[in-house]
């Protein structure tokens, strides 16, 4: 699903060269839950922005989903981003003025699905979040948590193969960030790939794989369970 090689990126001023990643290597297969921990400073954020198509790399490789995504100028990297990766973040990023079905509707829209599409997509959203039923209620009717599942729901509803989470639950307290975490373990039973950024250890280690970033490299690959598609793999020899 996404595969970084001798990756680098170097951030330069006049005066500074600062390098954020260097000799940067990642694979994450189909189906995998992967967190990603590191102490601030350590190149996560950058690693992330790259992942998603965000900001352009230095130096090396980037296979996202089979595609070699060094050269691309801003308009197939969107095309791309917007085909095959979700994002939720740690602020939500809900607009306050619309209801959950239009804040689901926003990234749709940008899309083009017809407007049929678009309420199925949406209504299928929210029901596997739990809010199917509070879809004309607005963001300040609903707690942290909620907001939350609102975000998650319009990064599905896009139909992402690769879903980027940057701290979703570092905004909740410890019972909302667990709600979260177990509807992302559900998500990706479903067959989504995860790539989750945290700095909470105790949901660090509930992913099938946890990465640890330190001076912009990989120091450190835990790999806990077999995903869904290794097991599929040992079933039939494949």
């Amino acid at each position: 699903m996404l595969r970084m090689s001798n990756l680098s990126k170097v951030y330069r001023t006049h005066m500074i060269e600062t390098h954020a990643l260097r000799g940067f290597e990642i694979t994450v297969n189909k189906g995998e839950f992967v967190t990603v921990t590191g102490p601030s400073g350590s190149g996560k954020t950058s690693f992330l922005n790259i992942a998603g198509l965000l900001e352009e790399f230095t130096d090396g490789e980037y296979i996202l989903d089979g595609v070699n995504v060094k050269g691309m100028d801003d308009n197939a990297r969107s095309r791309l981003r917007n085909e095959k990766l979700g994002f939720i973040f740690q602020g939500f990023n809900l607009i306050p003025d619309l209801s959950l079905f239009d804040n689901v509707d926003v990234p749709l829209r940008y899309r083009g699905f017809n407007a049929k599409e678009r309420k199925e997509r949406i209504e299928d959203a929210l029901a596997k979040v739990g809010l199917a039923s509070r879809m004309k209620h607005y963001p300040a009717e609903l707690s942290g948590g909620q907001q939350q599942r609102v975000a998650i729901a319009r990064a599905l509803a896009g139909s992402p193969k690769l879903l980027l989470a940057d701290e979703p639950t570092g905004n909740l307290d410890t019972q909302m960030a667990r709600g979260v975490m177990e509807l992302l373990e559900d998500i990706n039973a479903q067959g989504t790939t995860i790539l989750m950024v945290t700095h909470d250890p105790e949901l660090a280690v509930r992913s099938q794989r946890n990465v640890h970033i330190i001076d912009g490299q990989v120091s450190d690959l835990v790999r806990k369970t077999p995903t869904l598609f290794d097991a599929k793999a040992a079933t039939y020899g494949a």
